[in-house]
């Protein structure tokens, strides 16, 4: 069983930057799509931004466009989320999720493995 090790949360003042980790047990290239996802108490599990395996083609969510940049390192099975810029509202817990097939889609049912997440605090 594959899993998703997600690291680099954290707690930072507005305005400042946080890289996420996420390594995966086996090859990521064995999956369609990697992405981020996040999640406060109440509230539904929002897709950040995923990646393609493929092609490497990306998308965001719009709240986090421009300040946030998803990659990924096929040789460390590792994928990236850097995050910039960060203000209060991108509090949360986020996952690492992997998806076996097709296409990347920011509905979080499709996606086949999660990480257990990591906590990222915004301060004002």
């Amino acid at each position: 069983q594959v899993e998703l090790v997600e690291s680099g949360g954290g707690s930072v003042q507005a305005g400042g930057s946080l890289r996420l980790s996420c390594a995966a047990s086996e090859y990521i290239s064995k999956y369609s799509c990697m992405a981020w996802f996040r999640q406060t108490p109440g509230k539904k599990r929002d897709m950040v931004a995923t990646v393609e395996t493929g092609d490497s083609s990306t998308s965001y969510a719009d709240s986090v466009q421009g300040r946030f940049t998803i990659s990924l390192d096929a040789a460390k099975n590792t994928v990236f989320l850097q995050m910039n810029d960060l203000i209060p509202d991108d509090t949360a817990m986020y996952s690492c999720a992997a998806k076996t097939q097709r296409y990347c889609t920011t509905r979080p049912y499709m996606y086949d493995i999660w990480g257990q997440g990591t906590q990222v605090t915004v301060s004002s």
